[in-house]
């Protein structure tokens, strides 16, 4: 830990913040903050540029501090020792403490008085929000243990809780990090949009209708000439949040407009029992304010669940990619396990369409997040393999399975494993050297040659480069045998194709005369002992 000499909220405080990855990022970072979207903290990192404080906050900030320092008083206190604030960095991650002992044990971290966050604090159980904070400060600061509390600065409202590192926290918080960095150097800033507000088709002009017996002055031709080109120019391909708002606001518009029409209508009738010239304008131009009404009100709903899908889809395909980059690391004997990740309900409730696309990249980023950590153990759990099985790889032929386990695990299981192998290898080696050396009565050894079948001796052929499973071999005699067996009667395996143990193609003949042997063998020393 490096502690640095600067005041929080100067200048100076600012700049170095800019080029760490801060306590109070931590939670943006993990998707978890109520303030600002991982999106936004990605565009503020890229840029440098962070959001203008208002008067408000700047006033909200202010009462937060002079808070800070009466709650600090009270703590100071309670624990017997002062405390000082502390700006320290680790790496390239920075924390900013609101109070820190001489021995550098305890952290202080003070939020100002919200009913809400009191009744958390009182229940010992804080939300992500907060608690991403206090892990990347114990990690900073190499702290024990940190006191969080939430008071307006008097005694009377002021609870307290202490918070200690969560196994697993700690690690998905660096790999946390370690994604938003990788995610940074991709990162090209969008232009900021404003909120999308719908703009209908300008008004039409007023339809003027006068009649008797006959229509004495009308402006229809006009009208309808306008409001068809009206309708024409009405854009139905929707691709962003503005396009959307421009249709259900002429959703609007087109109903209005039928409307009007039928207003008008009704009012011509009043006038004269049949005009079939001026209706039929009216209905034209009413049929299509209400079939292009109806269109875009189908377009905006499909076109919405199009995108929906369309960001699902990228993000889903996303993680598939980073899944077999982080396999292609493996080396070919295991792969990743299914990673979860639900793309739908982290779009749910997601009106625009940026915030659709952050929902889904932050759920992407989490989900690459804890790959990188299985991929991590995995990793790990293979440089222990490696040492420890040396020439007994044959005998896991799950490794896929041990190596998702704990690491303690599975160096117990492998060594667990290897040690009842030998075991077993050297029962049977002393089983077969008491058959050779045990003398045998000479009548019953007569039996036994006499019984005995010639096994004409096999020559050994050149490798052929063909090789056969384990399990071909059991398929051809009928009957399992094991590659602890095999080696038994001198058979090394030749290689392995995945889990499957191969051997050369060309020594079947040997195995099967071996195995002949092996048998008539074990029959001649049951007849012995016998």
């Amino acid at each position: 830990m490096q502690i640095h000499n600067v005041t929080q909220g100067a200048p100076e405080w600012h700049a170095l913040r800019a080029n760490y990855f801060t306590a109070s990022e931590a939670p943006t970072m993990m998707g978890t903050s109520k303030y600002q979207s991982r999106s936004e903290l990605l565009a503020q990192k890229k840029t440098g540029i962070a959001p203008e404080v208002s008067e408000s906050q700047q006033r909200l900030f202010d009462r937060g501090h002079e808070t800070e320092a009466l709650a600090r008083a009270i703590i100071e206190a309670q624990l017997g020792e002062d405390l000082f604030p502390v700006v320290a960095t680790e790496g390239n991650l920075l924390a900013s403490v609101d109070g820190m002992d001489s021995l550098g044990t305890v952290v202080f971290e003070h939020k100002l008085w919200n009913e809400s966050l009191a009744e958390k604090v009182r229940a010992g159980d804080l939300e992500p929000h907060y608690y991403w904070q206090l892990e990347q400060q114990l990690l900073v600061t190499g702290a024990e243990r940190a006191i969080f509390v939430c008071s307006d600065g008097s005694e009377d409202n002021l609870v307290q809780m202490e918070y200690r590192p969560v196994a697993g926290r700690r690690e998905q918080l660096l790999a946390g990090w370690a994604q938003f960095e990788q995610d940074l150097a991709e990162f090209s800033p969008q232009e900021a949009k404003v909120e999308a507000v719908g703009r209908a088709p300008g008004a039409l002009p007023a339809l003027r209708i006068e009649a008797t017996g006959m229509v004495t002055a009308s402006n229809l031709d006009a009208f309808k000439e306008h409001a068809l080109a009206v309708f024409k120019g009405i854009n139905t391909e929707l691709q962003t949040d503005q396009d959307f708002a421009n249709a259900e606001q002429t959703v609007k518009w087109c109903g209005d407009v039928e409307e009007r029409l039928a207003a008008a209508k009704q009012h011509a009738l009043s006038q004269t029992e049949s005009i079939d010239a001026l209706f039929r304008a009216i209905d034209e131009i009413s049929a299509e304010a209400r079939a292009k009404r109806l269109e875009l009100d189908k377009l905006v709903k499909t076109r919405k669940e199009s995108i929906r899908t369309e960001i699902v889809t990228k993000a889903g395909t996303a993680l598939r990619e980073h899944i077999a980059q982080i396999n292609e690391t493996l080396g070919g004997r295991v792969v990743m396990p299914a990673i979860a990740a639900d793309f739908t309900g982290a779009i749910k409730g997601k009106k625009t369409v940026a915030s659709l696309q952050d929902a889904a990249n932050t759920e992407l980023a989490r989900a690459k997040i804890e790959a990188s950590q299985v991929a991590d153990g995995i990793r790990a759990n293979l440089c222990s393999f490696d040492e420890l099985a040396g020439d007994h790889a044959s005998l896991f032929a799950d490794l896929q399975q041990l190596v998702l386990k704990p690491s303690d695990d599975l160096v117990a299981i492998v060594k667990s494993r290897i040690t009842e192998h030998e075991a077993e290898q050297k029962r049977l080696e002393e089983k077969r050297a008491a058959t050779v050396t045990q003398p045998a009565a000479e009548p019953v050894a007569q039996v036994v040659q006499r019984q005995t079948v010639p096994v004409a001796a096999v020559t050994p052929t050149e490798d052929d480069g063909q090789r056969i499973k384990l399990g071909d071999i059991n398929n051809r005699l009928g009957f399992a045998l094991t590659a602890d067996f095999l080696r038994s009667i001198g058979f090394e395996p030749a290689g392995r194709e995945r889990a499957a143990v191969l051997y050369r193609a060309a020594d079947f003949p040997r195995i099967c005369a071996a195995l002949i042997a092996h048998i008539q063998q074990a029959q001649a020393g049951q007849q012995v002992a016998a």
